[in-house]
């Protein structure tokens, strides 16, 4: 299985776990863990995100297993940013938005998707490495995972902003899949949003949006024939899908829509997206005068859809419509209880304006959320932004390490934890490295050290820092480490760096100056002590480690653990 393969494969089922039973959701779930599986044992890490997106994703979609989509976003967050995999970790941020929406917690993932905006505002324009396309492709997913959020919450405006930026990320690239996804999901936004503007009595403004809706109905039926959803071969997609027969029917109610509204009402799909069908059903029904089965059909959807908390607002769409219907009998009293579909309509009943005066105050809290959805979103970008230059000023710009400032601080810090005891301190200086600037170039000197410090921090202890001093000097720090554990952990940077290919080191080595951190000893004596050590080690010849000189006496002897490797070790 070809990495390309697994990526496919891990699509195909995203696309199917959507639109099928939950017998076939749990295998779905099952075969995708399984290609998560083999992709942490590669270890490519862009391939290993995109698998925990979809091992999390099929769960947030699949009913009794969201729960467990929890610890997927948590490690996908984790490698994303260990990784340094900016549009990734949005996405995990859009997903556990996503998961919190779920769980009623609005304002959280209002929060949730602030981040994820921040960060996609302040991501590169392209990794070269990964290529245009999957890079468009990642982009346009994470706004869409962001899209979803908002969409949910009712929170149109943001949302238009933000899948427009997905069909902008991948214009020039989509497939008929991508093409399908964006057609559709604003099909669903646009025929929400015309519920919510009807709700506060903006009856053309909410047309305008059906009938956009039913005009992109029409044209995605080219690209979902040739997508990824489940389909059947040769019947329209308004044939297929209930949010685009909807929309059809919200247009222009009529007869006309009755029998394929029936058809689709109740199949496999999204709450919410039955939500939709379901209203469009009751007003095509009431249109033709079978207000009871519209009813009927209202009460159903009210009861199958009382413990999901997907989309609120869609929810209150569908008891805006029960009471709007059931309460269209001239012969009440009361009157309507809510402003009927037709703007002709006015509400005159004390429970209709109490209706109405209870949406004004839903509309303004909504304009609230995006002021707050704003305002969080330029606080993650700047404390992202500062966070940046924070960073900036306690790492060496060339190899990554943290700098002589921020070694300061680690030391002291460490110096005066107890649980930091014993504190093994060790200067490394690079042997032979002033012939690699004079015989090759002072940019392939810059290369050596980079790949010196690589190998340096991957042959040490997790808990080990390692931070540049200055020119081809490091420091290493070993918390909890006394002598002889240090020694270990030493040697083996020591031979990975003899063993690196002459190509990438040029024959450097290290000298080491191995010392203990001494009771109320300072910062600047630990280091002095380290320093005396490595002189030590560079007289031996090099490529040793030498630990601090006993009192009146010569360095101690650190042997290495393999007495083959190298005569020099031994003095």
């Amino acid at each position: 299985m070809s990495d390309a393969w697994l990526l496919g494969r891990a699509r195909e089922l995203i696309a199917a776990v959507q639109r099928t039973e939950r017998t076939e959701q749990l295998k779905v779930i099952q075969t995708l863990d399984e290609l998560l599986d083999e992709t942490q044992r590669r270890g490519e890490p862009v391939l290993v995100a995109q698998l925990l997106r979809a091992a999390a994703l099929a769960r947030l979609v699949t009913r009794g297993m969201v729960d467990e989509a929890e610890q997927l976003l948590d490690e996908m967050l984790a490698h994303t940013k260990r990784h340094g995999l900016a549009l990734l970790r949005a996405d995990a941020h859009a997903l556990r938005g996503r998961r919190l929406v779920l769980a009623g917690q609005e304002d959280a993932a209002l929060t949730e998707i602030a981040r994820a905006l921040a960060l996609l505002d302040d991501a590169p324009s392209a990794d070269l490495q990964m290529g245009r396309r999957a890079w468009d492709r990642l982009l346009s997913s994470a706004l869409n995972d962001c899209w979803i959020v908002l969409n949910q919450l009712g929170v149109y405006e943001a949302a238009e902003e933000v899948i427009t930026r997905a069909h902008q990320a991948i214009r020039d690239s989509a497939g008929p899949h991508e093409i399908t996804l964006q057609l559709m999901n604003r099909v669903k936004m646009l025929l929400g949003w015309g519920l919510r503007l009807e709700r506060v009595g903006r009856y053309d403004e909410a047309g305008e949006k059906f009938r956009t809706a039913a005009s992109m109905a029409i044209a995605v039926e080219a690209p979902f024939a040739e997508s990824l959803f489940p389909r059947e071969a040769g019947v329209p997609a308004v044939d297929q899908v209930g949010v685009l027969a909807a929309s059809l029917a919200f247009a222009a109610p009529n007869a006309a829509h009755i029998e394929r509204l029936r058809r689709l009402h109740g199949t496999q799909g999204y709450p919410h997206e039955n939500i939709l069908v379901t209203i469009a059903l009751s007003r095509c029904l009431e249109v033709d005068g079978l207000r009871d089965e519209a009813l009927d059909v209202l009460l159903e959807a009210r009861h199958t859809q009382a413990e999901d908390n997907s989309q609120p607002s869609m929810r209150l769409n569908l008891v805006r419509e029960l009471a709007r219907i059931g309460n269209s009998d001239p012969d009440d009293p009361a009157g309507d209880a809510v402003a009927s579909v037709e703007p002709e309509s006015k509400p005159t009943s004390p429970l209709a304006d109490y209706a109405a005066t209870l949406e004004a105050e839903l509309w303004s809290l909504r304009e609230s959320q995006i002021a707050t959805l704003n305002t969080r979103r330029e606080h993650e970008r700047l404390s992202a932004e500062h966070g940046a230059i924070t960073q900036q000023a306690l790492q060496d710009p060339l190899t990554g390490l943290p700098n002589r400032r921020a070694l300061d601080e680690r030391l002291r810090s460490l110096a005066a934890s107890a649980m930091a005891q014993p504190l093994a301190v060790a200067l490394v200086d690079l042997d032979g490295f002033k012939d690699v600037n004079d015989q090759h170039s002072h940019a392939e000197g810059d290369d050596v050290l980079r790949v010196v410090a690589s190998t340096l921090r991957d042959a040490l202890r997790g808990d080990d820092i390692v931070a540049r001093y200055g020119g081809d000097e490091f420091i290493v720090l070993l918390p909890g480490a006394p002598l002889s554990a240090a020694t270990q952990a030493l040697n083996r940077s020591v031979k990975a760096v003899a063993s690196l290919p002459h190509h990438l080191s040029h024959g450097v080595t290290l000298s080491v100056g191995l010392v203990s951190l001494r009771p109320q000893e300072r910062a600047e004596e630990v280091l002095s002590r380290a320093d005396a050590a490595m002189y030590q080690a560079k007289r031996r010849g090099g490529n040793q480690i030498a630990s601090s000189p006993q009192p009146g006496g010569e360095p101690e002897e650190q042997p290495v653990d393999d007495p083959t490797f190298d005569a020099r070790e031994h003095t």
